[in-house]
This record gives C-alpha cells, structure tokens and sequence, in this order.
C-alpha cells in the first residue's frame, strides 16, 4: 500500500471518528433536552411521597392517572384550558390579519410617511410587555373591558404585532414584485394581489408569527392574573398557580395541569416546525 493510500485510509477513519462522536454528542444533548419533558410526565403520576425523595426519577410505581381527573374536575382545568385556547386563538388571527396587511401596506405600496409608520410599528419591539400594566389596566378599566376576554386578546395582540410585522416584512421583500405587476395586467386590484398572489406565499412567515404569539400569549401570567378576576374566564398559568394550597398541597394535580399546559406548545411546533425552518431558510438565502 502507497503513502498516499495510507494518508486517505488515516483521513477517511479520522472523519469516521469524528462522526461517531458528533453522533454521540447529538444523542447525549437529545437526553438532556428530553430529560425535562420525561420528568414533567412522570411527576404528573405520582403522589406526594414519591416525588419527594422516594422515586424522584424513576417510573411511577402507581400510575396516578387520577390526577389528571383531579386536575381536570376539582381544578377546573378543562374551563382554563378552554379559555386559553379560546385566547390564543382569537390573538393569533388578529395578529396575523393586521401583520399581513400592514406588511402589505408597507412595503408594496407607495405612500408618504411609510417609512415613519414602518418605524413607529418597530418601536413597540423596545417596550416590555409587564412595562405597562398600569396605563393598560386603566384604559382597559375606563373601557368597561376588565374580565373579558377582550382584555387579554387586545393587548397579546397589539404587543405582538410588532415582531409580526419585522419577521413578515423581511418575508415579503423576497417575493417578486412582478408578480404583483403580472397580477395588476391580468385584472386584478389590489385585495385580489393580496389574498390570491401575497398570501398564498407567506405560508413559512403565517407559521413562525403564529408561533410566536401562541407562545407569547399561552404562558402570559402578569396580564392574566391582573386583567381577569372572574375564575370562569381564568387562563391556564394563572389556574395551575390556584392549585397550589395555603397549607398543604398534592403535587400530582399540578404536575397534570403543567402537562396539559406545556405540551400544547410542544405539539405546536413539532407541527409547523417545517415552515419555520422555510422561513429562516429564505432569511439565510436573502442574505
């Protein structure tokens, strides 16, 4: 064998090596990402006494699918969890109607001071959202609006447009403007360009903004916890935080009511985790 074979044959198992150990990285760091959501499941069926020291890692050695029944009836979880479904909802789709069309106004179109709205939509990304309990409570107050769900919906929603409308613009700018121009020669006025050319195209940037104010919106506590007082129109983290007794408290219902309200999210994205990553693809490819 020549000196030349045996450098490609060093090379060649050198890269097998390496790939062997990526492999074994990439595994390890599934466990650990994993670990979390295994604990989570396996805490939400059992009882006090194992969570507390007994059997803290391992397998329930009773399945305690009863806490779930407990967490669903006594805990009124399923009335929660309606609500905020119903919330997050009603944010996502006002959220997504105004960022397109904005998006669309935006950069499509040609008027004066587009530019200065375009920065005054930005702006809302420097303000915190806890920022402005106070003067949002007050109009929402003066509104008559406290304990509806208008009172969660408006503001998830105006806080989320801003990076709705940053992640749909940079998505926008990619679609050819002579599809516009091929559309205007074929008949069409500008709502048609807009739902039948625009919209159809903007199916990676409607998954990522969806996303993103799920997310936002279905883990919110400070809002919910001021805004809605009425226990019927209470949203999943502030019931989860009523489960917790003043004296004593049974951990298995809480660890169902964080199962029911963490895996919605989980299922989210694994579902529409392919548009997000089209969406980044097209950003890397743009630059």
């Amino acid at each position: 064998m020549s000196k030349h074979d045996t450098r490609a044959n060093a090379v060649r198992n050198t890269g097998k090596t390496a790939q062997v150990i990526i492999y074994i990285g990439l595994v390890l760091w599934m466990f650990i990402n994993l670990f979390p959501v295994y604990w989570m499941f396996t805490f939400s069926l059992k009882n006090n006494e194992e969570i507390f020291g007994k059997n803290v890692v391992g397998l329930p050695q009773h399945w305690l699918w009863s806490n779930y029944t407990s967490a669903m009836n006594t805990g009124k979880m399923w009335r929660y969890f309606l609500n905020s479904t119903i919330v997050a909802v009603a944010t996502i789709l006002i959220t997504l109607a105004v960022a397109l069309m904005a998006t669309f106004a935006l950069t499509r179109m040609i008027w004066k001071q587009r530019k200065t709205m375009n920065k005054f939509f930005m702006l809302g990304l420097t303000i915190p959202i806890h920022a402005s309990v106070v003067p949002v409570y007050v109009t929402l107050s003066r509104l008559n609006m406290l304990n509806t769900y208008w009172a969660l919906i408006i503001p998830y929603a105006a806080f989320s447009l801003s990076m709705a409308i940053l992640v749909c613009t940079g998505f926008m700018n990619e679609i050819p403007r002579e599809l516009d121009e091929s559309a205007c020669i074929d008949g069409c006025n500008i709502w048609g360009i807009f739902f039948k050319i625009i919209v159809p195209l903007m199916k990676p940037a409607v998954a990522t903004v969806g996303i993103y104010t799920f997310l936002q919106c279905w883990n919110e506590l400070m809002f919910a916890n001021i805004f809605i007082s009425k226990n019927d129109l209470k949203t999943l983290p502030v019931g989860v935080q009523g489960l917790s007794g003043q004296y004593t408290t049974n951990w298995g219902p809480i660890g169902a009511a964080l199962v029911m309200a963490t895996f919605p999210t989980l299922f989210v994205y694994i579902f529409l985790s392919r548009k997000i990553q089209e969406s980044f693809i097209a950003g890397a490819i743009k630059g």
